[in-house]
């Protein structure tokens, strides 16, 4: 089975459902329509024993710059309800094994859907961010939350506070990444293993996955929904606003009176 809605890529065979982001012309930043097919591609695949496992991946060149921030601009997320948060649950509470190829940027959305799948192989150019500050807003994913846990709480503060990039390495080092490979190959390497996963018995990587999430499923969309109020309340202050339209017209933000 092959579908194509919007700019994400849907391929079904041998029990691996592969998404491939597929906006290489606008570095695979996510618009409103494209959360809602990817919160769809989810949910549908959760169901039933078609969808064994999940690759995530996008270009050999870039992953996902983030928010398109035109269209995020345009249509905010007004709600719990809104497409991205529609999409973030429906990636922390997938049952299935959840494989991501990563090269290039993954900025933002790009990096923080990553801390909820389960094997994820880097491209050697693969460069994260999460540069939620720089923007006058609040993470997002439950990642104030998961990465204290994951890189530790200064590193975390590194990443968060001041929003820099990371690499592959750094990524392999903290335990974000499972491998770093060359970019070529990363894709190849991801379905790879999303084949030996869908070989597997279904019920046995359900049942696992559940158990090593057991009591965290709560906390993680606990801090979604405070991350989505924060976030949607900070959209509308002067930080957020002097940021996005310093983006748009191109010059550096000027944060002294916000």
């Amino acid at each position: 089975m092959s579908e194509t809605q919007n700019d994400i890529l849907v391929h079904t065979e041998a029990g691996v459902a592969t998404i491939t982001l597929n906006r290489v012309d606008k570095k695979n930043s996510l618009t409103r329509a494209m959360y809602s097919t990817l919160a769809d591609t989810f949910e549908a695949a959760a169901q039933g024993t078609e969808v064994r496992a999940i690759v995530l991946q996008g270009d050999v060149a870039v992953f996902s710059a983030g928010n398109d921030i035109g269209d995020f601009l345009q249509q905010p997320p007004a709600s719990q309800d809104s497409p991205v948060f529609r999409f973030l649950r429906a990636i922390a509470t997938f049952p299935k094994p959840v494989v991501a190829a990563v090269c290039g940027p993954a900025v933002g959305i790009g990096t923080t859907m990553l801390l909820h799948c389960d094997l994820v192989y880097a491209g050697d150019n693969a460069a994260f961010s999460m540069p939620f500050v720089n923007l006058g807003l609040c993470p997002e994913a439950a990642s104030s939350l998961l990465v204290p846990q994951m890189l530790g709480y200064h590193r975390a503060a590194e990443a968060l506070l001041l929003g820099e990039p990371f690499m592959a390495e750094a990524a392999l080092e903290v335990g974000l990444a499972n491998r770093v490979v060359p970019p070529t190959e990363c894709n190849a390497i991801a379905q790879a293993q999303a084949r030996k996963l869908a070989a597997k018995p279904l019920s046995s990587l359900i049942e696992t996955k559940r158990l090593m999430k057991l009591g965290q499923t709560a906390p993680v969309l606990a801090r979604m929904a405070e991350e989505g109020e924060s976030f949607g309340r900070m959209l509308g202050e002067p930080a957020a606003r002097e940021a996005f339209t310093a983006f748009m017209a191109k010059r550096k933000p000027d944060f002294s009176q916000c």
